[in-house]
């Protein structure tokens, strides 16, 4: 739920800018660090220390504005919460905090699916209290493996182009009713002149977020450049995740600002949405952190489904993350005041190479 699309820089320009500086492999490399963050070892049910801190695990593969990890949880005896980590706000891509709250509900929605897995019933509500966040019960059931909970460990979003190919009218049923939930739902457009329209909402977004300074030095400081420095954060936007090589920092701010241009973005938006099967946009009734919640949730029930389908997905969100472009959008989907609170294209296609995660004891207070 990186929340943000990045797919940077033109392998071939940057392999001409530095033929030899492709990275090398390691021991621990990006690959094994992810492969070993989806896989979670298995607890004992009964023993519940070791199980809170495995779904604490499930919950943090959720998606994040910037792959920040925006979250902490804070263990109780059958409860836990899922807390802001405003440290790791994105202040100018997300300036009221919107998809960092987004991503605690993706959270919540993993650590709900892996719960019903290990045969406990979570049950999450908002706590308005402070900062806002959730707060997870947990009620002994019985286990119960569902599609979704499968998904989890392979869900990601993929930033490549896709087959351009339909999905069934039974998957965009099953995705639909996936997508909603209290005071949110999924809105799915496949009409290709619709999906267009979308496209220049994009592109839009595009030209005005790629000539802020400020925007640009913030996506900067989330990018991680080389092997070495995606395993020893844990986070951000590794550029193998878009099919990019790898390269030193030094040299990919270098070449990101010779090559991360409101042109090369904008034809890389055309290219990927015009080869999707169709754009979901989630809309919240209310303009709240309880429902940015709750629209994440949505969201990843979506991904997971779409995962166990077989069908990728990317964010192409600028429409809704610039805030002139927001109403207009809104007005032009047809929501009037509601606030659209995503928006993501969807369709089949290769899987990418997965982003790092953070360890558990690391997103624990």
């Amino acid at each position: 739920m990186t929340l943000r699309r990045s797919n940077l820089l033109g392998a071939a320009a940057l392999a001409a800018l530095a033929p030899g500086l492709l990275a090398c492999s390691s021991e621990t490399t990006p690959e094994a660090a992810a492969r070993r963050a989806r896989h979670p070892e298995s607890r004992n049910p009964e023993d519940r220390p070791s199980l809170m801190r495995e779904l604490v695990g499930y919950a943090a593969l959720a998606p994040s504005s910037h792959n920040s990890q925006c979250w902490k949880f804070r263990l109780l005896d059958r409860a836990l919460r899922i807390e802001a980590d405003l440290t790791r706000r994105c202040p100018v891509v997300d300036p009221d905090d919107h998809h960092l709250f987004v991503s605690l509900g993706c959270a919540t929605e993993n650590l709900v699916q892996a719960a019903w897995a290990s045969g406990w019933k979570a049950e999450a509500r908002f706590d308005g209290t402070g900062d806002g966040a959730v707060a997870v019960g947990l009620e002994r059931v019985r286990a119960r493996l569902t599609p979704l909970f499968h998904a989890i460990a392979e869900r990601q979003c993929t930033r490549s182009d896709y087959d351009g190919q339909p999905v069934s009218a039974e998957e965009l049923r099953l995705l639909e009713l996936a997508g909603s939930g209290p005071g949110v739902r999924t809105l799915l457009i496949t009409e290709r002149n619709s999906m267009e329209r979308v496209l220049q909402y994009v592109t839009a977004g595009n030209s005005i977020q790629l000539t802020d300074p400020a925007y640009l030095e913030e996506l900067t400081a989330w990018m991680r450049f080389g092997d070495h420095e995606a395993v020893s954060t844990g986070d951000g936007l590794f550029v193998a995740t878009s099919g990019k090589p790898t390269m030193p920092r030094w040299l990919g701010r270098r070449a990101m600002d010779l090559f991360y241009t409101p042109r090369s973005e904008n034809d890389r938006a055309a290219r990927e949405i015009r080869s999707s099967a169709g754009i979901a946009v989630v809309v919240s009734d209310v303009d709240d952190k309880a429902h940015w919640i709750e629209a994440g949730r949505a969201y990843e029930r979506f991904a997971l489904q779409a995962t166990a389908l077989g069908i990728r997905n990317a964010f192409v969100n600028p429409p809704v993350e610039v805030a002139a472009l927001r109403p207009q959008f809104a007005s032009w989907l047809g929501v009037g005041p509601l606030r659209p609170d995503l928006v993501l294209r969807f369709g089949r296609g290769p899987a990418m190479p997965m982003s790092t995660r953070r360890p558990v004891q690391s997103v624990l207070v």
